[in-house]
């Protein structure tokens, strides 16, 4: 039980990661004003934080490490 809550929340955190690279690259981004509950339209933009969180911090791990270079 323990495991497949763990696998959901990895997989949370990875679609939001994704959804903050299609907000850098492209600008397109979820439109949480649409949401009436200021609870839900909170945690909303919570998770999508913590992608952006997780990005930056990825970014920053590769920018430092030796595997990765940056090609313009």
């Amino acid at each position: 039980m323990l495991g497949k809550i763990v696998h959901y929340g990895v997989d949370l955190m990875l679609v939001s990661a994704v959804l903050a690279g299609v907000k850098r690259s492209t600008g397109l981004q979820f439109k949480a004003d649409s949401i009436e509950s200021t609870d839900v339209r909170t945690a909303v933009v919570r998770y999508l934080d913590v992608g952006e969180w997780l990005l930056d911090t990825g970014v920053a791990f590769m920018s430092t490490s030796t595997y990765f270079e940056r090609k313009r």
